[in-house]
């Protein structure tokens, strides 16, 4: 470790990693169909893992009649909440190291406990995702908390590495506003994202880039976004709304991306213009990679694994976001006094900047 790392670097490191961990498992869980292959929370069926023998199968099936017992998916859901639970054990030490070493040079206190916050409020949205039974308002946000958890960490790890040489020009506030937008946008993106896989429309299109064969097919946006319509009660998994309203989702979606990926690319033109090349270049690759993704999961009828990996490209795309901004946001080199004064008293003294050398007059 270098230097000037400081203290708790390679636990926030780790973390960050433990995180990417659980974002990927949680979407293995969602398109496993495995949400509720658990039916109680925070164990199984009332244990603390899947119930395997045959006399804790009976006692499972007689506290839960109505959800029977699938292992794979009780697996599924199980493997995700124990990586979950571990990662919040490592963001509350880290808390208590942030409290530990409050008030020493380059510390974080708020960064940490923030952190805390949030993975407190997902442990609740987590109960509530299987209480409510997948209810999709509470899936969404339950995503987005995860990516929130990863790109705060991610944020973290910048913010105590110390490996970031410091900025040799200023940045014009211009491109501080674009690196914003464009991580708003992504962030928007990826809430639209988190509603198409809880409402299960990413296979509501199966051909591309048309939509069932039309450039704008029939669609209920209406009753895609209306919230107030996706009333709490039944079972969500696999999805309640009707064709044209899953459409309306996912063709919202792709108009999405096209958006963001323009975006995008105009805010890499402009790094590329102002000196900040390798920011440019990751930026356009992340970019690339998510599309080809995401065409593909709907040209290959959504395999698993590319599903699971668009889940993490938007994760990637945002934390590339995250380094962007935060790139930005340091503060160049400022001009010291020292060097105002020199520079004023050698042009009093040689106004012509000729260096003491007499011109020949005209």
């Amino acid at each position: 470790m270098p230097p000037t790392s400081r203290p708790g670097y390679r636990l926030a490191l780790f973390a960050t990693a433990l995180a990417v961990v659980v974002v990927l498992l949680g979407a293995y869980t969602r398109l496993t169909h495995a949400g509720l292959g658990c039916p109680d929370w925070p164990g199984c069926y009332g244990f603390l893992a899947v119930p395997m023998s045959e006399h804790k199968q009976v006692l499972a099936a007689e506290r839960f009649p109505d959800a029977p017992l699938e292992v794979r998916k009780g697996w599924n859901e199980m493997i995700h909440r124990y990586f979950a639970g571990t990662l919040g054990l490592v963001i509350l030490g880290l808390a208590v190291q942030a409290l530990r070493r409050r008030g020493e040079p380059g510390q974080p206190l708020k960064l940490p406990l923030l952190l805390l916050a949030v993975v407190i409020a997902q442990a609740i949205f987590g109960m509530w995702t299987v209480t409510l039974q997948l209810w999709p308002q509470i899936v969404t946000t339950h995503l987005l908390g995860g990516f929130a958890t990863l790109s705060l960490l991610f944020l973290l790890c910048l913010r105590l590495s110390g490996r970031l040489p410091p900025l040799s020009v200023p940045v014009p506030p211009a491109l501080r506003w674009f690196a914003g937008v464009g991580m708003a946008l992504v962030l928007a993106q990826i809430t639209l994202g988190g509603w198409v896989s809880s409402n299960y429309a990413a296979v509501a299109c199966t051909d591309f880039p048309t939509c069932h064969g039309q450039w704008w097919p029939q669609m209920d946006f209406s009753r895609a976004f209306d919230l107030t319509h996706h009333d709490i009660g039944p079972n969500y998994l696999g999805g309640l709304l009707y064709g044209e309203a899953r459409t309306a989702i996912h063709v919202a979606h792709r108009i999405g991306a096209l958006i963001v990926a323009l975006f995008l690319l105009a805010l890499a033109w402009r790094l590329f213009r102002h000196g900040f090349t390798s920011l440019a270049a990751l930026l356009l690759a992340a970019l690339a990679v998510q599309l080809a993704l995401g065409i593909s999961n709907v040209l290959l009828n959504l395999p698993l694994a590319v599903a699971v990996a668009h889940n993490g490209g938007g994760a990637a795309l945002l934390l590339v976001l995250v380094l962007i901004n935060f790139r930005l946001r340091q503060p160049a080199p400022a001009v010291t006094r020292t060097h105002v004064e020199t520079a004023s008293e050698t042009l009093r003294r040689d106004p012509n900047g000729t260096g003491g050398v007499e011109l020949p007059s005209q």
